[in-house]
């Protein structure tokens, strides 16, 4: 709705333009550009302090405002200026894709601007002719959406790739098939129907903009349909740290050596293609422990039959595995659950506990490899095609029992324990809070090899992960107790 604003600012500049005696006495650019920032502001003050909304609004209050002081609103210096002010005020969306993508796009286009406008300007006689100049017109409009989409494209594709693992195919028709109606339906009514809303005649015209909605609406589902999303996996660590130096090579030079940029962008990505991929993992485990999976070629295991959608699209995603496979549950038994008068979980009696370790080994032996077995509410069990056990305690009572019949076992309780006796891989609560998300590849000679997000705690903003709610202080390692659940 600012931005419905701002163009009929615009619009009101343009339409003075025809009397030049109102121009030359009052400075209309100046006055288009107060309006549209009141309105941006109004707007974003009913916005909800949205992050997203808070960097749209620092951008074009920067960008509106140096209109006043007879500046270029649209320069590479005002861009810089507002990711400097944003970053003051939110320091961590700097790793965040949202600040990465939005800024990469406008910095795209406003450089293919600046190469565009310096361009040797030639009109064709042809174009001049009148009868011509409606289809010149409506030719250079969907041109400019054309350009604009592939420059928009291409500079967030880097980061969509990084962050998502994906790249949208069909982004490129969706806008020429939707831009048109949201540039001569949704925003102008909306324009008006904002200028009638303090008079009450706003239905008709938001009736209008609702209608051109539906059909962009429309012609999502219809894109969507055609599929066209490309999962591309994880690259390597140095790939995305080149191409972005590249990318603002490309972006911020004004002479032919911006082009070293795209020869750097095109030579990684070369580089990536020809290169011999890095292996998958075998295993990965979610920060809080409660989602594990298995990954077997292009297939994921999990141990939940609805795994959270937003982290396992990404594993799915970063691994390029189109098939998901849930688990298998034992039906007509339930766990034993012992709990004291607080409702904390107890040690299980000593046949509990060797009940435990024989429904652990059944499961394991009845399974099938690469697939989890669960006891809902209690465990859950796979084997895996190396050899290895991995063993998910829903309830701390059966740690104990996990820890001698598995080799790897994940706990998404907070426990106090930190290793089994048996000598098996433990991945608690505790543990993962410190180390984050990890992933275990079995190497050649049949080891281990662990990967977590985070090697150490010493930097400023993780050393929260640290901090022990018991004492009030900032833990070292955690203590070993026994490995009963307790």
């Amino acid at each position: 709705m600012a931005l419905s604003a701002g163009i009929f600012f615009v619009g009101l500049r343009q339409l003075l333009s025809l009397f030049p005696s109102v121009t030359q006495a009052y400075p209309t650019k100046k006055i288009a550009a107060a309006g549209a920032l009141v309105a941006l502001t109004a707007y974003y003050m009913i916005s909800g302090f949205a992050v997203s909304a808070e960097r749209a609004f620092i951008m074009m209050a920067i960008m509106l405002a140096a209109v006043f002081f007879d500046r270029p609103s649209i320069s590479l210096r005002n861009i810089a200026l507002s990711a400097w002010v944003i970053l003051l005020l939110s320091p961590s969306e700097a790793l965040g894709p949202s600040f990465q993508m939005s800024f990469a796009a406008t910095l795209a286009l406003v450089a293919g601007y600046a190469m565009w406008s310096k361009r040797a300007s030639r009109e064709h006689p042809l174009l001049q002719v009148r009868a011509v100049k409606p289809a010149v017109f409506v030719a250079r409009f969907f041109a400019g959406i054309l350009l604009s989409s592939m420059i928009g494209g291409f500079s967030t594709a880097l980061f969509a790739v990084e962050h998502f693992h994906r790249l949208s195919a069909y982004g490129l028709p969706a806008n020429l098939m939707a831009m048109p109606v949201i540039s001569f339906v949704v925003m102008p009514m909306g324009m008006f129907a904002m200028l009638l809303t303090p008079f009450g005649l706003d239905v008709v015209p938001w009736k209008i903009a609702g209608f051109g909605l539906d059909i962009v609406i429309a012609i999502a589902k219809m894109v969507s349909g055609w599929g066209g999303n490309v999962d591309i996996g994880r690259l390597p660590v140095w790939y995305f740290p080149v191409a972005v130096a590249g990318f603002l090579v490309l972006a911020l030079l004004r002479t032919r050596l911006r082009y070293l940029g795209a020869v750097a962008i095109a030579l990684a990505t070369l580089l990536v293609v020809l290169a011999p991929s890095r292996p998958a993992p075998d295993f990965i485990i979610a920060e809080d422990g409660g989602l594990v999976a298995i990954v077997d070629n292009q297939v994921i295991a999990s141990n939940r039959t609805r795994p959270p959608d937003f982290i396992f699209d990404q594993w799915r995603r970063a691994l390029a595995a189109e098939q998901a496979r849930p688990p298998l549950l034992i039906e007509g038994v339930k766990p034993v659950r012992r709990r004291d008068g607080d409702g904390k979980p107890q040690r299980l009696s000593a046949d509990e506990l060797h009940n435990a370790r024989n429904a652990l080994q059944q499961a394991v032996a009845r399974g099938v490899e690469n697939r989890f077995v669960c006891l809902k509410g209690a465990w859950c069990t796979a084997a895996h095609d190396s050899g290895y056990v991995l063993t998910i305690v829903e309830d701390p009572a059966y740690v104990g029992a996990a820890c001698d019949t598995a080799d790897i076992v994940v706990a998404h309780a907070r426990l106090r324990v930190s290793e089994c006796r048996s000598g098996a891989l433990l991945f608690t609560g505790e543990t993962l809070r410190r180390s984050g998300a990890a992933e275990i590849r079995i190497d050649e000679q049949g080891t281990p090899v662990v990967t977590t997000t985070y090697k150490t705690l010493d930097r400023p903003w993780m050393r929260h992960r640290a901090y022990n709610w018991r004492s009030g202080t900032f833990d070292g390692e955690p203590p070993v107790f026994s490995d009963s659940g307790e």
